[in-house]
């Protein structure tokens, strides 16, 4: 099918994803250059309606960006007044001392927060500054240049068939053109990967590694409240079966974050990360905590963990990535969210220095310089480096002892014993053969404390138009039930944390469904599947979910 005719719109910089990396970037060019055409494209119906975190903020990056985010009513105002660290077994736990864990744990200095709600604030920042956002606007391609360069992106496409054709409503969608583009999609974005795979951006780096990270809100009792407390744990009731662990924090009115990370480089196809989440909840200290309580908001998505190791190089000709994009979280820490800020600064002023050199469509190589070379970004990651890889080989016990040994040698001395540790296979590849491993039992969600996933689905207000191309494309529609069923007891049944993936029938009756309609975009299958036969890309405009404060 031959392309369609669509208009164009020149800007200076096109920025996709209106995340904290796409918006700080938008907010610095403005700083820097008033007259500067800047736009902002996000795929949520709303800025922040797709934004999920834990989170605990680091405010370094707003600090740079806006130094009077306070004055200006930013919606941070949880500062956390105690960390707790927990090692959990089936009935109890130990409390980890606090002076047994490095400084870079402590979270002093550090405010809980709905990073929709931030992200939301940032927004209008950036529009006081003459930043044009359009919401609703999926971007569904990559305009390239006559020289391979990325030009431009395609955005606002609507109305096909669910065959791919154009239907009686079709829009083409338009082209926005700008001297740079700037992708800021988060894990895993559509366009991201297209850029990292043509200009070959992760030859000399890591395979990136990943986690699925699951998210409610709670209202509790207020005599349980407590309001900055953070608690993390690690341990039961993932045992050996995968590395991860969760996260409560206690913000205002009477809410807590409930979450739980899954890594996503583990064996066992039979795991199910949702149910492993759902049964955390009825640890006793958990399930203490959130009696009398109500479940609020549910949401999940998938988390970058390859750190330092995985950073791909992070421009090409016309196009630079930010955030998550390249992977800039801090797995200790579980934290991203400030680098992914400084990404966008650092993006943002090497833009404006090549436009007011009169350059366009070139490698913007102060911004990855930046990223390597001895700023503050690499100060954060680069001490933490060989903890995922440690707990990997070594397991809960032993990469927990090594990880913090490795981490107290960098802060104290700066060099760790181990160098600097290399991941392994990608996170498909090492999945298991189902023969290999024992299935898991779960225990049924009670519908007070654990619940079934439709259910939740639900409380993440996700939709979709059900009359369009599937974004949940399989390469081969043959491979889940051919190959994944039998060999992996296909898997999409268990790690998708929506339900979107079906197994229905048996034998020779059995087949694939793909319910997309429940898709919360946490890019989990793009990551998982062990045949690598799924391809996440965006649905139309403003479909997905709608985070109200997550």
């Amino acid at each position: 099918m031959s392309e369609p005719t669509r208009e164009s719109m020149e800007y200076d910089v096109v920025i996709v994803g209106a995340g904290p990396a796409g918006l700080s970037a938008a907010i610095r060019l403005k700083q820097i250059d008033a007259d500067l055409n800047v736009v902002v494209l996000e795929k949520g119906s709303e800025v922040g309606a797709h934004i999920l975190s834990g989170a605990v903020l680091d405010p370094v990056g707003l600090n740079r960006l806006i130094p009077d985010w306070k004055k200006r009513g930013a919606p941070i105002t949880v500062p956390v007044r105690e960390d707790k660290f927990y090692v959990l077994g089936e009935g109890g736990g130990i409390r980890l001392p606090n002076k047994l864990m490095p400084g870079l744990m402590n979270n002093h200095g550090n405010y809980i927060v709905s990073m929709g709600n931030v992200c939301r604030w940032m927004a209008q920042q950036a529009e006081d500054l003459g930043v044009e956002i359009f919401p609703g606007m999926s971007c569904s391609q990559i305009v390239y240049g006559e020289k391979g360069e990325v030009a431009g992106v395609v955005a606002g496409e609507f109305g096909k068939n669910p065959d791919g054709t154009p239907g009686d409503a079709y829009e083409p969608g338009m082209e926005l053109r700008g001297k740079y583009v700037l992708l800021a999609e988060g894990v895993r974005g559509s366009l991201t990967k297209e850029v990292l795979a043509k200009y070959d951006l992760q030859k000399d780096s890591c395979p990136q590694k990943f986690g699925l990270g699951m998210k409610e809100i709670w209202e509790i009792d207020p005599e349980k409240h407590r309001e900055g407390t953070v608690m993390h744990t690690m341990g039961w009731p993932l045992g050996s079966n995968a590395g991860g662990g969760s996260f409560i924090y206690h913000l205002e009115n009477n809410q807590v974050y409930v979450g739980f990370v899954v890594h996503l480089n583990y064996e066992n196809p039979h795991l199910y990360p949702y149910m492993e989440f759902q049964r955390f909840k009825h640890h006793p200290m958990v399930a203490e905590l959130l009696k009398g309580g109500k479940r609020i908001a549910y949401g999940a998505r998938a988390i970058s963990e390859g750190g330092w190791q995985s950073m791909p190089k992070a421009v090409a000709p016309g196009v630079a990535v930010l955030g998550c994009g390249v992977g800039l979280v801090n797995v200790p820490r579980i934290k991203g969210n400030h680098n992914a800020m400084l990404s966008g600064i650092e993006a943002a002023e090497a833009a404006a220095a090549a436009i007011k050199a009169g350059r366009a469509s070139d490698e913007l190589t102060a911004y990855d310089d930046f990223l390597r070379k001895d700023g503050p970004i690499a100060r954060d990651l680069k001490p933490v480096r060989n903890v995922k890889p440690l707990w990997s080989k070594y397991g809960l016990v032993g990469g927990v002892v090594l990880g913090g040994m490795d981490m107290w040698t960098n802060s104290l001395l700066g060099l760790s014993v181990f160098g600097t540790m290399k991941h392994g296979k990608s996170d498909a590849a090492a999945t298991g053969k189902a023969k290999d491993h024992a299935p898991i039992d779960y225990p049924k969600p009670d519908g007070v404390l654990s619940f079934d996933r439709l259910t939740n689905v639900s409380y993440s207000m996700t939709n979709h138009e059900e009359h369009q191309p599937p974004h949940l494309q399989l390469k081969d529609s043959s491979i889940p039930i051919s190959v994944n069923l039998p060999e992996y007891a296909e898997p999409a049944q268990r790690y998708c944390p929506a339900g979107v993936y079906e197994v229905v029938g048996e034998g020779a009756e059995a087949r694939f469904v793909v319910n997309f309609q429940n898709c919360v975009h946490c890019k989990t299958c793009d990551i998982k599947d062990p045949s690598q036969n799924i391809h996440w890309t965006v649905p139309q405009g403003g479909d997905g979910p709608n985070y109200p404060n997550m």
